[in-house]
């Protein structure tokens, strides 16, 4: 699938995450490893998340979180596939808004990222985790290549369903507002529906 230059330069300018508000919690040298990590769009390390609960050892509860989710996001991610799909049943079908394979390969994919971006904030035991210049260009590349945001945002529901299902109970409440952040956002999008779920 041959992508226009406009889809190209959102695709750059789409992230999800800013630290900016983090320079009164975190030293320098944490923000670059977290911003390290997502330049590099991959999740914390064992080595990273212990750097950084010694660096803040308020966030020693979570930490433990961050790693739980980052180990299990392949089962998260396939248990939101899973919802998305039965809400969804021709989404994938020719027609359908996340045909072909490509698409669809694209949104799960996206699914992953939102879960590593999330897992961020819990590491950093920060719900302000988001970018909204970032997130801007996430809804004007999801209008330019017609993402069916239903699709997209019960997705995210879903990862925070998989993912509050693997903590213990007492802990689930402390992660619900670190999903919400991005559900919110993602609410927000003004991309192109033409899709509805059963």
């Amino acid at each position: 699938m041959e992508l226009s230059s406009t889809v190209r330069e959102l695709i750059i300018k789409a992230r999800i995450v800013s630290f900016e508000d983090w320079k009164t919690i975190h030293s320098p040298a944490i923000i670059e490893l977290f911003q390290s990590a997502d330049d590099r769009r991959v999740y914390l390390t064992d080595a990273e998340l212990d750097r950084i609960q010694t660096d803040l050892p308020t966030t020693s509860a979570l930490i433990p979180i961050a790693r739980l989710l980052r180990d299990a996001a392949t089962a998260i991610v396939d248990d939101a596939r899973t919802q998305v799909l039965k809400a969804f049943p021709e989404i994938t079908q020719p027609g359908g808004g996340l045909y072909p394979p490509e698409r669809s390969e694209a949104c799960w994919r996206d699914f992953w990222h939102f879960l590593r971006c999330v897992t961020y904030g819990i590491a950093g035991g920060s719900v302000a985790y988001t970018s909204d210049v970032g997130l801007h260009n996430m809804d004007l590349l999801y209008q330019e290549m017609q993402v069916p945001l239903a699709a997209m945002v019960l997705g995210l529901q879903e990862l925070k369903t998989a993912s509050l299902a693997r903590v213990e109970p007492d802990l689930q409440a402390d992660l619900v507002p670190y999903f919400d952040r991005l559900i919110d956002k993602l609410q927000s999008f003004k991309a192109i529906e033409k899709y509805e779920p059963l």
